[in-house]
């Protein structure tokens, strides 16, 4: 009687225990050319804007609006946004706005706080010295025995 018993095995994948076949694992799939790795958002100047309002108000009668949604990729909202802002007279409105934290105005009384505080300390600085200038006038007065001049309003310096 022939060797069947090494026809399976062979048959099984040759050093396989009990006819098992090693799985096998697919290849990750190679990303589409056409999707980026990040999603960037889509920015429409106002000239385009009003370019594609001014042909969907042209198709409106032959109701060729979906055809142009379809080509420019956009959604029926948007165009009822950019008819909103145009109809408000808001062509600025139409301009993409700038993404993030709006950057604060400098207030005018703020500088002027600043001004008048850098005043003041510099005014301090000058009437220290200037105490200090008196105190050694009246330390060297006392040492060469002089007497001060005193206010003749009675007034105590």
């Amino acid at each position: 009687m022939p060797n069947t018993h090494s026809q399976l095995d062979a048959a099984a994948g040759a050093g396989m225990e009990e006819g098992r076949r090693p799985t096998i694992v697919p290849a990750p799939a190679a990303a589409s050319p056409e999707l980026s790795a990040q999603p960037k958002r889509r920015i429409f100047s106002a000239a385009t804007k009003l370019r594609i309002l001014a042909e969907t108000d042209r198709a409106a009668d032959t109701g060729g609006i979906a055809a142009i949604l379809r080509r420019e990729g956009l959604y029926s909202s948007a165009l009822t946004d950019w008819r909103r802002q145009r109809d408000a007279g808001a062509y600025a409105a139409l301009k993409p706005l700038k993404r993030g934290p709006s950057i604060a105005l400098p207030n005018p009384v703020g500088a002027e706080l600043a001004k008048a505080n850098q005043e003041n300390a510099r005014l301090r600085k000058r009437l220290e010295q200037a105490e200090a200038i008196i105190a050694i006038q009246k330390k060297v007065a006392a040492l060469l025995e002089l007497p001060l001049a005193t206010r003749d309003d009675g007034d105590k310096p």
